[in-house]
């Protein structure tokens, strides 16, 4: 086994810092529960896109364009209009500033680049921290506010909330921001309001965790169409390649969605079974599981995940999210193979 080293610079200070992402800890070698990408790219896509290549000689043309839009449109029953191609979902968050907000709410404990970007913008924000489970019942948001964000289901809690729950959050004059890039992860997707079409919600989606495409960089977002006209007036030509865009369609397409359905049903079952493991080797899983990852809670994470680095094991430190502490450590679902590597250094660590 290839073990990793803790770099020197990884203090706790790091560890909280608003940009810091699972992938900073998963060197090449490791044993990796730190980032949430599902294995490797399928084989079919992987062709697929060696067949583009020559392509991006040549400007991402209109006809892609309008293909992966087509593929999107048709996946959720919205027209064109209502949506736009993003450079990663991540992109989607740094388009909100373009919609003006007052005031918005992030529904905490969650996805860090919301607050980073809003922040950056001058936007007033409330931190709604939901208690452990973590259910939205206990969500208390100022009828002022004119944004709501959160996530569902949620990173890092992996809380899938009811599509009613998050309903019950609007208001007139507020727009919310439904965080979904692991819902095609949950069987059949039964939470999402992707395919709703409502003037006051926008919807974020990823492709790039469950058909490992991290490294490509691509999305999409679905709203009103006014409110994708104001989100896109900023951004410039060709914001996306070409091989985001056949990405898009191939992730979109049957193809793609049959993939998807059966890697939603392995996470559930690699899942049951590594909640079932964790908790027999006595480890606290917080909440109920319904993503690609758990929260556990153990005593001194900080120094729980740093001696589990030197074992060659990453692990997500949950310093950085509003509403958890550095107890609080997050676990990509893996195989029970994959798993039991993670015990057996865990109980050399404790």
């Amino acid at each position: 086994m290839t073990f990793g080293v803790v770099r020197p610079d990884e203090t706790d200070a790091d560890l909280t810092a608003l940009d810091r992402h699972g992938d900073v800890d998963a060197t090449a070698g490791m044993v990796d529960f730190a980032v949430n990408v599902r294995g490797e790219t399928p084989a079919w896509l992987r062709d697929e896109l060696r067949h583009r290549v020559d392509d991006v000689a040549r400007y991402p043309s209109r006809a892609d364009e309008l293909a992966a839009t087509t593929a999107v449109a048709e996946a959720h029953g919205r027209p064109a209009s209502e949506i736009l191609l993003l450079a990663g979902a991540a992109e989607g968050f740094a388009l909100l500033p373009n919609l003006r907000p007052r005031r918005v709410a992030l529904v905490q404990p969650s996805f860090t680049e919301p607050e980073r970007v809003l922040r950056s913008a001058g936007i007033d924000i409330d931190q709604v921290v939901v208690s452990e489970p973590w259910g939205l019942d206990t969500a208390e948001i100022d009828d002022a506010v004119d944004m709501v964000v959160l996530g569902n289901p949620t990173n890092p809690t992996s809380v899938l909330h009811p599509r009613s729950a998050v309903e019950a959050l609007r208001r007139p004059g507020r727009i919310i921001v439904v965080d979904e890039a692991f819902a095609d992860v949950t069987v059949g997707e039964p939470e999402s309001l992707a395919s709703s079409r409502f003037d006051d919600v926008i919807v974020i989606r990823s492709i790039t965790k469950t058909f490992a495409l991290a490294g490509l960089r691509a999305g999409y977002l679905l709203a009103a169409a006014p409110v994708v006209a104001r989100l896109a007036a900023t951004r410039p030509h060709w914001a996306l390649g070409t091989l985001q865009l056949a990405a898009l369609e191939m992730c979109l397409g049957e193809r793609g969605h049959a993939h998807a359905y059966r890697e939603a049903q392995t996470v559930t079952a690699d899942r049951d079974a590594m909640v079932a493991a964790l908790t027999e080797a006595g480890i606290e899983v917080c909440g109920t599981p319904a993503a690609s990852f758990v929260v556990v809670r153990v005593a001194d994470g900080t120094s729980v995940k740093e001696h589990l680095a030197q074992r060659g094991v990453a692990v997500r430190s949950c310093a950085n999210f509003v509403g958890m502490t550095p107890d609080h450590l997050r676990l990509a679902v893996r195989d029970p193979a994959t798993v039991r590597r993670l015990l057996d250094a865990w109980k050399d660590v404790i």
